[in-house]
């Protein structure tokens, strides 16, 4: 897969099938255009995500949305599943591609820039200055410009489009594993692991701590049955996520992960922890003691949620 970040020095000479989109999430409604475009790989098409650099809201607004995943996190896990796209764009976008008008959105980038031959959205996508472009637009360009247009209903799944905005609801009220099924994985966080105060060692708890990136949208702080993997293997674990009003009352939000059996030292090392279900909600206690024992049930409860997972492994 070929990375591309700079569109002033690409020129592609075969023809691309293009799906346009933030993809943030990588969900299973953007998954089903990937597939589509995939697909024309046997017809000669070069298989191309076009996506942009940062939400345009930012730009456009101010304002900064929260985010499921970072640009980096898009990549890996598009590398990672083997999708075998070959063109990843990701478009910075600027002021003047926001004043960009539609028609020249088409014809200056996706033709002359990527010579799209085929390109694959969903019934809702608008772009393009002040968003005026949209399918029908596409429809009538289509012919000029010499691509085909395939246009995909939403996906849906117990009722709801999946969607970014839903997931991301989902998220924010602690429903990680409703999340992860819409995804089509499960949620996730990321980072390097930092070296904290030791205080989890200290109880006999050592946790694996991450500075989750700040644009991520994270679950309410609490306690998780988690899965982590480093250097290309997973553990089963109990996360928490918060301030550490007990022990420590931070104001940056930590992931710390209690890993179950492993006693490697992996400070330094970039991990994801993935986090398949909600137990409950970040607490103070009185004590340290009164912590501990607090600790003690969650992780019996996390081994016994986890079981359930260990059995579908097997």
């Amino acid at each position: 897969m070929k990375l591309i970040k700079d569109l002033t020095e690409i020129s592609i000479k075969a023809q691309t099938a293009v799906t346009l989109g933030k993809f943030d999430g990588l969900h299973l409604g953007h998954q089903k255009l990937i597939h589509q475009v995939l697909k024309k790989k046997e017809k000669g098409y070069l298989p191309t995500i076009f996506t942009f650099d940062r939400p345009p809201q930012k730009l456009l607004t101010g304002a900064e949305n929260k985010i499921i995943l970072t640009n980096e996190e898009k990549q890996k896990m598009l590398e990672d599943i083997q999708i075998q796209i070959d063109l990843f764009v990701q478009c910075p976008f600027t002021k003047e591609i926001a004043q960009l008008e539609p028609e020249d959105f088409v014809k200056n980038i996706l033709k002359k820039k990527l010579n799209m031959g085929y390109l694959v959205v969903g019934t809702d996508f608008r772009f393009g200055y002040q968003r005026r472009g949209d399918i029908d637009l596409l429809n009538k360009l289509a012919k000029d410009c010499h691509y085909h247009l395939m246009v995909l209903a939403k996906e849906q799944q117990e009722g709801h489009n999946i969607s970014s905005t839903y997931i991301k609801e989902l998220i924010s009220q602690g429903e990680v594993k409703k999340a992860s099924e819409f995804l089509g994985y499960p949620y996730f966080l990321s980072g390097k692991v930092i070296r904290g105060k030791q205080l989890g060692r200290a109880m006999g708890i050592p946790t694996a701590n991450i500075i989750p990136d700040e644009r991520k949208i994270l679950p309410p702080n609490g306690v998780y049955a988690s899965k982590f993997w480093v250097d290309g293997h997973f553990y089963y674990g109990m996360t928490n996520i918060g301030l550490r009003p007990t022990v420590e009352d931070t104001i940056e939000k930590n992931v710390e992960t209690y890993l179950f059996d492993f006693e490697k030292d992996i400070y330094e090392k970039e991990i994801l922890v993935e986090l398949l279900e909600y137990e409950r909600k970040e607490i103070k206690f009185n004590s340290i003691e009164a912590l501990k024992r607090q600790l003690s049930m969650d992780k019996e409860k996390t081994q016994e949620i986890l079981e359930k997972y260990r059995e579908k492994k097997a």
